[in-house]
């Protein structure tokens, strides 16, 4: 009999799926489709490496307390391991976040604390500040930190990073991904560009966010922050572990634009994604011409657009914003 002995197990080796309707471009463009696995998004990667690491080293004692602050995917991750190896989870939203997030770390047996979005990250309203607050207050728990936690990274150097040369025979000459904790595509980056340095590596951010400017300038610019609507990507901090250094270009995508796009995911290539989905193909299309009918691009499908199903997936909602 083949089986797999808990859920954890199912983690990872995602497909690669051809997209034939949604890009402008003449080059191979393979969605790296993380909805696969458990928790539905390619946060659980990374979750589950955090909390082995941080129960290797002490960090994480037996019965102990998982305390994050999460845009809901990471929280899902999260929320999946400490089911299985006995942790409670206590997790920290902003309240831009969908209602669907929350009701499904909820339902996974997690406690969801929500502040508000429109508060500098210096605020002790802020979720990076409460999460850290509750962990002073909390016994037995231990604050995740998936901005600065190097086990972050690591899990996409040693899962992702690896299938993607795998199931492009080493052709892939293009990663395109959007950037929030930076993990993904910097230990993906750096595993592919260990292959092949000459592997591209292009991280889509959002308008409102710091990273763009920052790569190209070394200026961390205040003024480039404002509230946006797109969730997942872009920052107003500098998180540890995005690595300026594996990401060649940055290209900023509209909240418009990526809504419209992950839609169009949706009803023209039949894959339901997330936001970040959306924003990564329009990126990919705003940067057409910088490739060739030769080229071989992965782009990383973050998570599943049931998380978004009273937001982008609704007219009413897109039409409030004048995306419609």
């Amino acid at each position: 009999m083949k089986y797999y002995n808990n859920i954890l197990e199912t983690i990872g080796n995602t497909p690669l799926v051809k997209l034939n309707k949604t890009v402008e471009t003449n080059a191979l463009v393979l969605a790296k489709v993380e909805t696969f696995n458990p928790g539905h998004s390619i946060k659980d990667r990374m979750a589950l490496k955090m909390i082995e690491d941080a129960e290797f080293d002490g960090r994480l004692q037996p019965g102990g307390i998982i305390i994050e602050g999460t845009s809901g995917n990471t929280g899902m991750g999260l929320a999946l391991a400490a089911i299985q190896k006995g942790y409670k989870c206590i997790f920290v939203m902003a309240d831009k976040q969908s209602k669907e997030k929350m009701d499904i770390l909820r339902a996974v047996g997690a406690k969801v604390v929500v502040c508000p979005t429109d508060v500098p990250p210096e605020s002790e309203e802020s979720y990076y500040s409460v999460a850290k607050r509750l962990t002073k207050e909390t016994p037995n728990s231990w604050y995740v930190n998936q901005y600065d936690n190097p086990s972050n990274a690591k899990a996409h150097y040693e899962s992702t990073g690896p299938e993607i040369w795998e199931q492009t025979e080493g052709k892939i000459t293009h990663l395109v991904v959007g950037v929030g904790t930076g993990g993904t595509i910097s230990g993906t980056a750096k595993y592919l560009k260990e292959q092949n340095p000459n592997v591209k590596i292009w991280g889509i951010d959002t308008y409102g966010s710091v990273f763009k400017k920052y790569h190209e300038t070394g200026e961390f610019d205040k003024n480039e922050i404002y509230n946006y609507i797109t969730e997942g990507i872009g920052e107003d901090i500098l998180p540890e572990n995005v690595d300026f250094d594996m990401i060649d270009l940055f290209e900023k995508v509209t909240d418009k634009d990526g809504a419209i796009m992950a839609r169009r995911l949706s009803r023209e290539e039949g894959i339901m994604v997330g936001y970040s989905a959306g924003s990564a193909i329009a990126g990919l299309n705003q940067l057409k011409d910088k490739l060739t009918k030769d080229d071989v691009v992965v782009v990383i499908f973050h998570d599943h657009g049931t998380r978004y199903v009273g937001k982008l997936f609704n007219d009413d909602w897109m039409k409030e914003l004048k995306f419609m």
